[in-house]
């Protein structure tokens, strides 16, 4: 950043220690890795749902409910314990936290490997939900100990870029593995990836950890988890149900909302609370984390529709399916870490706002897909959604994690990830719904040649009317086949333009809350601290 004409420039206080900060490029590396494998596991599973939901010994027979909430099962404990991770990061040390949740990740991946039943599946993953819970956070807490407040937004643009990897490497891992393995090979695989992780992590990762903690606020924690476990079970039930007036969902999602209010009066209240509310009145913060929560609900939706799009009604292989996804990745992976510099010329306001219209944009184009769409025109459109999601999310996590203090960094790493989490399953209960809803009422009228005793079963989803469709033979199923699809493509038309609606949504609220290009000025220098009092070997 230019200085006035005159001014002097203030002297860099360093906050890392030199053995470290001479360390820190490959510290980020370690702590990619760390991402890559959470990133991969859901990006591997996305590819796999056809494969799973296939009868024994194929797959392991899992209904459209099952195969969902082996998805939300992750999704609901990882969202409900982020908060808590972050803070016991701050607390007991970032590298303690890291370590134990890239363990219990490990395992889960195992057991979820040999899983026998759906049930198991949804177990399995619950529990590496539970260790990922607590990687996510730490990563970018240790990050922004590791490096000055100058190099913060390159390593985050650099971070970032590390999911668009785990999106590259995921599905075609998965497809080859699906090629010449059984379905549980998607999660073994993550085992080896663990071990290599573990040892890079106590290697290389120094730890770190609040300084001046205070005491603990055991209510306030408390408060966040059961308001959060509510509220992303509310959210999920109304998906599975396609149904967001039943009484359960109601009451989930109201007792989540009441829990959740009733932790932000604690905290506002509190002489040691778990987290500053107060932070939330800067607009540039509420508005980063609201583009977090509004882009991810967008994506998620689409990106759990896209697998079926892709080998349900165009008929391409796991391994085809995920090499389409390239686009998206490479776009992340080229653009994500340099989007600092488009930053840092046209300000955080602009280049997030152009970012969510890309997105919305793409997400539209969906709209317009059908069973002929040419291959290269679906790699243009994954490759504008990567571009803008580029230019998203290193800024808005910048806008957070700059927002709060250095030592405060698991905290506001948690904040980040719970609204990418709840927007993401807000994203596919929501959208879920609406492509399961419209899908049902368009195939109900080509039923009547199915038996009565599954009209209803075949009548769930595409997945189900095509297996139905195959048991009836191929001249009497391909009438029901050529409808399946037709269903599909006009409820995922619906759907598309919804998720281009809240990416829109979403350009609105950066365009008016997030900061313009700032002017030249000079920064004061952060306030001196010693170095071992916040990280050490």
């Amino acid at each position: 950043m230019s200085l006035p004409t005159g001014a002097p420039a203030a002297p860099a206080v360093p906050h890392v220690p030199e053995a470290i900060h001479r360390r820190r490029w490959w510290i980020l590396a370690v702590l990619m890795f760390s991402v890559l494998i959470v990133v991969l596991d859901n990006s591997i599973l996305n590819v796999a749902v056809k494969t799973i939901a296939s009868p024994a010994p194929t797959g392991i027979g899992a209904t459209q409910s099952e195969l969902e909430w082996a998805i939300n099962s992750y999704t609901l404990v990882f969202a409900g314990l982020l908060f808590t991770a972050g803070l016991l990061g701050d607390r007991i040390g970032r590298k303690k936290v890291l370590l134990a949740g890239t363990l219990v990740f490990g395992l889960g991946s195992a057991l979820a490997a040999f899983s026998a039943s759906p049930g198991e599946l949804i177990t399995w993953r619950a529990l590496m939900g539970f260790g990922a819970a607590f990687v996510m956070p730490a990563t970018l807490a240790v990050l922004m100990n590791v490096f000055e407040r100058d190099e913060q937004p390159r390593a985050i643009g650099i971070w970032a870029g590390s999911v668009g990897l785990g999106i590259a490497i995921g599905p075609i891992t998965g497809g080859v593995l699906l090629e010449h393995f059984w379905w549980g090979s998607i999660f073994l695989v993550n085992v080896p990836v663990v071990v290599l992780a573990l040892i890079a992590m106590a290697i290389l990762v120094p730890d770190s950890r609040d300084p001046e903690p205070g005491k603990v606020d055991p209510l306030g924690v408390g408060l966040s988890i059961v308001g959060l476990v509510l509220l992303v079970y509310g959210i999920i039930r109304g998906g599975e149900l396609a149904d967001f007036t039943d009484t359960t969902v109601i009451l989930a999602i109201a007792g989540g909302l009441l829990v959740l209010a009733g932790f932000v009066w604690h905290e506002k209240r509190s002489s040691h609370p778990a987290i500053d509310i107060t932070y939330f009145r800067k607009p540039a913060f509420s508005a980063a984390v609201a583009a977090i929560a509004l882009v991810f609900f967008a994506l998620m939706g689409v990106t759990f529709f896209s697998a079926f799009y892709l080998q349900s009604v165009r008929g391409y292989s796991a391994l085809q399916s995920g090499l389409l996804i390239l686009p998206l990745a490479a776009a992340q992976m080229v653009f994500a870490p340099r989007a600092r510099l488009v930053v840092d010329r046209f300000g955080a306001r602009a280049v997030c706002t152009a970012g969510m219209l890309l997105v919305a944009v793409g997400l539209a184009s969906f709209a317009l897909f059908d069973a002929g769409t040419p291959v290269w025109v679906m790699c243009l459109v994954f490759f504008v959604q990567g571009t803008g999601m580029a230019h998203i999310m290193p800024p808005v996590t910048v806008a957070v994690m700059q927002a709060l203090p250095r030592e405060k960094a698991g905290s506001g790493s948690a904040i980040n990830n719970t609204f990418r989490q709840v927007g993401g399953a807000l994203g596919i209960a929501v959208l879920g719904s609406v492509l399961s809803t419209v899908y049902r009422g368009d195939i109900e009228g080509h039923l009547g040649a199915v038996p009565a005793g599954v009209r209803d079963v075949a009548g769930e989803s595409i997945e189900a009317t095509l297996g139905v469709a195959e048991k009836l033979g191929p001249v009497a199923g391909k009438p029901l086949v050529a409808a399946a699809n037709d269903a599909f493509i006009g409820a995922m038309h619906v759907t598309a333009l919804g998720s281009a609606a809240v990416a829109l949504i979403g350009a609105v609220v950066v365009g008016l809350f997030l900061p313009g290009r700032s002017p030249a000025t000079t920064e004061a220098p952060e306030e001196v601290r010693p170095p071992a009092e916040q990280l050490s070997r």
